[in-house]
């Protein structure tokens, strides 16, 4: 069996381990697909599914976003605290005053405000966030961009398939996945991809004359010790001299956008970020991630949330708009995503604490129908009254839009099966 294995290509030997994970192991698609149309898929989709986009730049709000005062807020009311609720694009739909330019755009948004998560700290809840899976300490799961480079690959052969934009160290990137799928990291949407062009005391024929000494002196490891972390370093070479020589390096230079549409993102490292993030898919950088922190308001909630609010409200407007006017939007998903909620009680010290017991995210564009809102908490903002989505039902969402194989199971170098969502059922009512 090891030999027919081998003997396979990598796609071939992704489907054979799966057929043999299914059998040996016992995991079956069917649980999923039965839960899967209660929420109403159409079955006759199949667990594959067309995607309706081809890109998705993915949101990140770093702390814990408080709902109640952003995407779900209860105005009057004794946990909704000073935070009035606003009209939008969307009829019916209101989102707090501190989102004015987003108001705007409601109607491209879809708005999921029956979220729940298990984890109620920072560490664990964006692990969870970002992968699906528990936090433990035997393995790492890959990120979303990750299962996308694995099972997508590449849109442009020289740029990376996967970049996070002001992400921070907690990002779990390719996990148990070949080192080549992880994300490029960059820390600053202004400063681009750092030290990416050859030195220009050395000629382009030195280059390539050390790089064949390098590949000879390394020659007889790679062949003897052919293991992930030597394969890694191998494509980490590889993936940095394709890059230097790409004539699309112009992407990562956010100065040659007109000043009207960097003023537009707002001139901050998010909104730069956002724009940034932009200018990488129209040159065929499939998922990128644009970090914002700072939510983590256990005091002056309120001050905190509007400051926060302003640099989103400016970046994620001038992103909506710009994808538009570009004819960018239909095929490219645009996700906000959070650790978790804020508590509705408000503390001592004018704050709120975590809660991931309900919170709110978004999807917009890339065959989100806009202008509409799943899910409900109560009147305190406490619980989840209707349309629940556990954090692995969104991230299948986000991977039913990019058109990944939700029920394909990939086995890990510990030989343990895994899905790209874990139990996660899309909510494919929202396209």
């Amino acid at each position: 069996m090891k030999d027919l294995a081998n003997r396979l290509d990598d796609c071939s030997r992704r489907r054979f381990l799966s057929g043999v994970a299914k059998t040996a192991l016992g995991v079956t698609a069917m649980p999923w697909l039965t839960q899967n149309l209660a929420l109403g898929a159409d079955p006759a989709a199949g667990l594959r599914n067309r995607p309706t986009a081809r890109n998705c730049i993915y949101l990140y709000m770093g702390g814990g976003m408080s709902h109640i005062d952003t995407f779900d807020p209860k105005p009057g009311t004794e946990t909704g605290g000073s935070t009035q609720a606003i009209a939008t694009s969307a009829d019916g739909v209101q989102i707090g005053q501190y989102l004015p330019r987003l108001a705007k755009h409601m109607d491209k948004v879809a708005l999921v405000r029956g979220m729940s998560s298990t984890q109620g700290a920072h560490e664990q809840a964006q692990y969870l966030m970002r992968t699906s899976f528990a936090q433990r300490g035997t393995i790492r799961h890959p990120a979303m961009g990750s299962w996308h480079s694995y099972f997508v690959g590449r849109g442009n052969p020289t740029l990376p398939a996967n970049v996070t934009i002001s992400s921070g160290g907690r990002h779990p990137g390719s996990g148990f996945l070949e080192s080549k799928y992880s994300p490029l990291p960059l820390g600053s949407s202004k400063s681009g991809l750092q030290y990416s062009s050859r030195p220009k005391s050395v000629t382009e024929e030195q280059m390539d004359r050390r790089l064949s000494m390098l590949d000879q002196l390394n020659g007889q490891f790679e062949k003897d010790f052919n293991v992930k972390d030597v394969r890694g370093y191998k494509d980490l070479y590889k993936e940095a001299t394709k890059l230097m020589a790409s004539k699309d390096l112009a992407a990562f230079d956010i100065s040659q956008e007109p000043e009207a549409i960097r003023n537009m993102y707002g001139d901050d490292e998010f909104g730069q970020g956002c724009l940034l993030a932009r200018r990488l898919v129209e040159h065929d950088v499939r998922f990128v991630e644009v970090g914002l922190g700072g939510w983590d308001t256990h005091d002056d909630n309120f001050d905190r949330v509007e400051a926060r609010a302003a640099i989103l409200d400016e970046g994620i407007s001038g992103l909506l708009a710009d994808l538009e006017s570009r004819g960018l939007l239909e095929e490219t998903l645009v996700v906000l995503a959070t650790d978790f909620g804020r508590s509705p009680k408000i503390n001592g010290n004018n704050g709120r604490d975590h809660y991931p017991k309900a919170f709110s995210c978004l999807l917009a564009g890339g065959g989100i129908r806009g202008g509409q809102v799943h899910g409900a908490t109560d009147s305190s903002g406490s619980d989840v009254a209707a349309g629940k989505v556990q954090v692995p039902d969104f991230n299948a969402t986000v991977g039913y839009a990019l058109g990944l194989p939700l029920d394909e199971v990939v086995v890990s170098p510990q030989g343990r099966p895994f899905t790209l969502a874990d139990k996660g059922r899309p909510l494919t009512n929202l396209f």
